[in-house]
């Protein structure tokens, strides 16, 4: 059985200029697309 192809991609966050508060992102890639939610407390 033939796994399929992996492909790691990452980015690094630097959330310093930002409040503490909750803030969505967006994932986009071909026709696939994801909303998330993220919560910064400093």
């Amino acid at each position: 059985m033939n796994k399929p192809n992996r492909i790691n991609n990452t980015t690094n966050f630097n959330g310093s200029y930002l409040s503490s508060g909750v803030y969505f992102y967006t994932l986009k890639a071909g026709d696939f697309t994801s909303t998330k939610k993220l919560v910064l407390m400093k």
